[in-house]
């Protein structure tokens, strides 16, 4: 996986937890567990991304942390039956894959 292949998800992933989080406030029940998972997730792939933008090249104890927070979102997620969780369920699970793919091509490189 390229750099910038990685860096396409993790925004998306951004976006997708910023609008789950948003869609989660006008829910009748209580979603802060949700919210809460769906703001560190977007604040840690925004930060993964930006640091993949620069040369620093000792990243990978940010992508573990990126893959176990994108995971513990899309379990999260996946418990609710709303769309937008669903969606951010989806976006989450690929960006953990990708986590995953881009730091086993970077420990063989």
């Amino acid at each position: 996986m390229k750099k910038n292949d990685i860096i396409q998800v993790l925004y998306e992933c951004v976006a997708a937890c910023n609008h789950c989080a948003d869609a989660c406030l006008d829910e009748k029940m209580d979603m802060s567990n949700c919210i809460r998972l769906d703001r560190v997730c977007a604040t840690t792939c925004n930060a993964l991304a930006e640091v993949l933008a620069t040369n620093f090249k000792d990243t990978s104890g940010l992508i573990n942390f990126c893959f176990f927070v994108c995971q513990q979102c899309e379990e999260e997620c996946s418990k609710h039956e709303m769309n937008h969780c669903r969606e951010c369920a989806r976006i989450c699970k690929k960006c953990a894959e990708s986590c995953q793919e881009y730091l086993q091509e970077v420990k063989v490189a």
